[in-house]
C-alpha cells in the first residue's frame, strides 16, 4: 500500500551524498534500482537523476522497517531516513561507493509492477519497446545524461546570445499557411469555418518583421513543425536556435556564430575551436566532396579525370565527356587490398543508392600493370597519372564514375566516399571538423513543378553582382546564403535577406507567383516593406542535431524526450488518433473516407 510523505523533506539527491555528510541524519527519496535480501540484512540501491546510493537495513533497524524493506521490489518509489556512514566494502563503480545510509525509517511512496525491460544502461532493448514505454526508458541514466546535456547546451546558448545583446522574443505558433517548403501541419478554425491556421515550419517571416520593427538582434529557442517523411536526423516537430540581426553582412552573421560555436565547444565539450572556421563555396564543396555538407574528418576527395578518360577506347568514359558530362574518381588509400567481392558490393551500392549507372575501378597490380574492371581500356600510365592527381601512392584503389550529367557523378562519388570511409574505418573518432558552405545557388529547377524553386527560401537575397542574372539566366544566380556543417552534418543555415520590395516581388515572379498570389500569401510582408526595412540576415540551427552530434548519438530520437517514429506517430500515446464527431462538427469538418482502423495499429511500425 502506498504511503504518504507526510512532513518528510528530502535532504539532498542520492548522487549528491558525500563523505563530508558521514554521521548526519539524512532523508533520501528515489526509485529502488536493486534490492538484495540476505535474511536479516537488506541492501537497496536507491536511484534518482543525480545517481545512486546504497541503503542498508540490518538487525539494528526497527523490525517493521526490516519487514517493509524485504517487500521492496525494483522501481518502487521510496523515502528513507537514516544515518550516513562509511561502507566496509567500497564500490569504486559508484559515485557514492564509499558511503551508505543506515536506515531508521522507510516509507513506500509508490509500488511498481515489473517493468517490460530492465532499467539498466546496458540493457539490450528493442527501440520500439523503448519508445512505447518512453517514460521508463527516460529513467535510465544514459537517457537522463542526454536530457541533461540538452538542458546544458540550451542554457549555454541562451546565456551566450544574451551577453551578445540578442533579445528573446516568442513568435506565434498559429500562423498563415505558405506554399513554399515542406508541407504544413494545418489547424482548422472553429470561429472561421473552412479556414485554417498552420503550425510554423520556422519563425522566418516574424523574425524579419522584428528587424523591420527595430529590434536589432533577435533569438528564440523555437518549436517548429514540418509534415515530411522522416530520416535519422528529422522529426515532424523539432527545435531551432533561431537568430536574426539588422544592418549586417554575411561576415557579421558568421563572426557572431563562430563566437557562439567556440563558446559552446569550450563550455560543453572542453574543446578549443580554432577560429576562423574554414569556408568553402557550394561549387567547390560539390566538386571536391560531392556534397554540400562536406566531411573534413578524412581525405579521399573527388578529382576530375575527364581529360584522361576521353582519350580511352572505353565508350562509357568518352561518351560522357563528349556529351558535356564528367568522369571523376576517388582514390582509396591502401585500397589495392580490396577484394573483388568488396568492389562488386560497392558497385551495387552505387547502382542502388545513386543516380549513377555503375562504378569502374582500377589499381596497379603486383606485375606493375593496370588491373580492374576497365583495365583493358586504361593502361598503367592512366592509373599512375590519376593516382598522382589524388596525391596517393600505387597502393591506392581508383573508384570511377562517369555520366553525361555532372551532378550525377559528383553526388554518386560523394555518397560513395562516405560509404567507403565507414566500411574501411577511415573516419577518426572524437574529431570535430566545422566548415561554412557559402554561395549556394539561389534557385534550382524543379522538373515536377516545371519552374524554379528557392534553394533555401524565397526571402534569401542574391549576391549583388548576380542580381542582373535574374532577368537573363536566373539559374546561375548565387545566394547570399551560408550553412554551418559539422562532420558532414548540417547544423544550421541562414542568409542575408531581401530587404527591397521590388526585388522581393521579382523573386516571387521567378518562383511562379502572380502578383495576386504574392499579395494573397505575403501581402503583409510586402506591405511592411513599404515602411523602411534595414538590411538584415540570420541563421537557424537544429538544436536536436547539435545535441545529437555533441553527445555522440546516431539519431535525434536519442536526444528528444518524446520523439515520433518514421510514420510521425507516437508509440507511447497512440497519437494521431480519432476525435469525436462532436469535435469535428464544431470545426465544420467531416471525414469523407473513413480510414481502416486496423491501419492505425501504431505499435507494429518499426522506428528507423
Amino acid at each position: 500500500m502506498n504511503e504518504a510523505m507526510g512532513t518528510w523533506r528530502r535532504s539532498c539527491l542520492c548522487g549528491e551524498v558525500t563523505e563530508a555528510m558521514v554521521g548526519r541524519e539524512l532523508t533520501l527519496m528515489g526509485w529502488c534500482h536493486k534490492q538484495r535480501d540476505l535474511g536479516g540484512l537488506v541492501f537497496i540501491t536507491l536511484r534518482d537523476i543525480a545517481g545512486e546510493v546504497q541503503i542498508v537495513v540490518d538487525e539494528d533497524s526497527p523490525e517493521d522497517i526490516r519487514d517493509k524493506a524485504s517487500s521492496v521490489r525494483s522501481e518502487y518509489v521510496l523515502a528513507v531516513q537514516g544515518t550516513l556512514r562509511m561502507r566496509s566494502a567500497i564500490n569504486p563503480d559508484m559515485k557514492t561507493g564509499t558511503v551508505e545510509l543506515h536506515t531508521t525509517d522507510l516509507r513506500i511512496l509508490s509500488q511498481a509492477e515489473t517493468p517490460p525491460f530492465y532499467i539498466e544502461d546496458d540493457a539490450d532493448v528493442n527501440e520500439t519497446l523503448r519508445l512505447k514505454y518512453r517514460f521508463l526508458d527516460l529513467r535510465r541514466q544514459t537517457m537522463q545524461r542526454k536530457m541533461l546535456a540538452r538542458h546544458r547546451i540550451t542554457k549555454i546558448t541562451r546565456d551566450f546570445f544574451d551577453r551578445e545583446g540578442f533579445i528573446d522574443v516568442e513568435t506565434p505558433t498559429l500562423i498563415k499557411s505558405t506554399p513554399e517548403g515542406a508541407r504544413d501541419y494545418l489547424v482548422p478554425s472553429r470561429v472561421f469555418p473552412g479556414r485554417f491556421f498552420a503550425l510554423p515550419q520556422s519563425p522566418q517571416l516574424y523574425k524579419q518583421l522584428l528587424m523591420l520593427a527595430g529590434y536589432n538582434k533577435y533569438m528564440q529557442i523555437a518549436r517548429c513543425f514540418r509534415d515530411e517523411d522522416l530520416r535519422a536526423d528529422r522529426q515532424p516537430e523539432f527545435t531551432q536556435i533561431d537568430i536574426e540581426m539588422s544592418f549586417v553582412s554575411e561576415d557579421d552573421v558568421i563572426d557572431a556564430n563562430e563566437r557562439y560555436l567556440s563558446t559552446l565547444m569550450r563550455e560543453f565539450m572542453g574543446v578549443e575551436l580554432e577560429l576562423p572556421i574554414r569556408r568553402i563555396t557550394w561549387r567547390d564543396a560539390m566538386s571536391r566532396f560531392g556534397s554540400d555538407k562536406p566531411d573534413y574528418r578524412f581525405g579521399m576527395e573527388l578529382f576530375d579525370i575527364s581529360d584522361l578518360a576521353k582519350l580511352t577506347d572505353f565508350r562509357v568514359f568518352s561518351d560522357a565527356v563528349s556529351e558535356g558530362g564528367l568522369v571523376a574518381a576517388i582514390a582509396v588509400p591502401g585500397g589495392v587490398s580490396m577484394s573483388r567481392r568488396e568492389l562488386d558490393d560497392l558497385a551495387l551500392f552505387v547502382r542502388r543508392n545513386t543516380k549513377a549507372k555503375g562504378l569502374a575501378w582500377l589499381s596497379i597490380g603486383d606485375d606493375k600493370n593496370s588491373r580492374g574492371s576497365v583495365a583493358k581500356f586504361c593502361d598503367v600510365e592512366f592509373v599512375r597519372e590519376a593516382l598522382a592527381r589524388a596525391g596517393e601512392d600505387e597502393f591506392a584503389q581508383l573508384l570511377i564514375v562517369a555520366d553525361a550529367d555532372k551532378m550525377t557523378v559528383l553526388e554518386a562519388l560523394g555518397d560513395l566516399r562516405l560509404e567507403v570511409a565507414k566500411r574501411r574505418d577511415l573516419i577518426p573518432e572524437d574529431c570535430f571538423e566545422f566548415c561554412w558552405v557559402t554561395e549556394f545557388p539561389l534557385l534550382e529547377w524543379s522538373q515536377e513543378a516545371d519552374r524554379y524553386v528557392a534553394k533555401h527560401h524565397p526571402f534569401t537575397a542574391p549576391m549583388e553582382e548576380d542580381i542582373a542574372l535574374l532577368d537573363t539566366n536566373p539559374g546561375d544566380a548565387r545566394a547570399r546564403a551560408y550553412d554551418i556543417v559539422l562532420n558532414g552534418t548540417e547544423l544550421g543555415g541562414g542568409s542575408i535577406r531581401i530587404h527591397s520590395q521590388e526585388l522581393q516581388r521579382q523573386m516571387f515572379k521567378l518562383l511562379g507567383f502572380t502578383d495576386e498570389q504574392a499579395e494573397m500569401q505575403f501581402g503583409f510582408l510586402l506591405s511592411a516593406f513599404r515602411y523602411g526595412v534595414p538590411p538584415h540576415g540570420g541563421l537557424a540551427y537544429g538544436l536536436d542535431r547539435i545535441v545529437m552530434l555533441l553527445t555522440g548519438q546516431e539519431t535525434i530520437r536519442e536526444v528528444i524526450a518524446f520523439p515520433k517514429v518514421q510514420n510521425s506517430s507516437s508509440l507511447m500515446t497512440g497519437a494521431p488518433y480519432f476525435v469525436a464527431e462532436k469535435q469535428l462538427g464544431e470545426l465544420g469538418l467531416a471525414i469523407v473516407a473513413k480510414p481502416d482502423e486496423s491501419s492505425l495499429e501504431l505499435g507494429g511500425d518499426q522506428p528507423h
